[in-house]
């Protein structure tokens, strides 16, 4: 009669389905999450009474300097590559039957009449709708 203890089950091969199990769910949110591009430059936006940050498909940023940025061009270059990766978002939607937005991003110290000049080079460039990004607070 053998009166030995059995051979025991080592607790490394539960381990392995679980480690799998983790890579897959790091795949899955890595391929899930929606990648931003980074901000050219600061930006402290103005204050507005109401309203929540929008976030648009283009967004073209304002520094208090009138410096103008997107994604990672400046200047007039950035309005170069606005415009064209406008052009190349209208090839694959309708823009006539859903007009583009553009989401202006500008420092709260940048003047007014700055904001305002850039505005007709903008709706020049296509964009239907312009909106500004503003953080809640101010004066009633």
């Amino acid at each position: 009669m053998d009166f030995s203890d059995p051979p025991r089950c080592r607790g490394d091969e539960n381990l392995l389905p679980m480690i799998n199990v983790v890579f897959l769910l790091l795949i899955f949110f890595l391929i899930a999450a929606r990648l931003t591009a980074p901000e050219p430059f600061a930006v402290e936006p103005p204050e507005a009474r109401s309203g929540a940050e929008a976030l648009g498909e283009f967004t073209l940023f304002l520094s208090a300097d009138g410096k103008i940025g997107y994604r990672d061009a400046e200047g007039d270059q950035a309005l170069e590559a606005l415009a064209s990766a406008r052009v190349e978002h209208c090839a694959g939607v309708d823009c006539a039957a859903v007009p583009t937005r553009l989401t202006l991003r500008a420092d709260a110290a940048l003047p007014a009449a700055d904001l305002a000049a850039l505005l007709p080079r903008l709706s020049s460039l296509g964009f239907a709708a312009i909106e500004l990004v503003a953080r809640p607070g101010g004066a009633e």
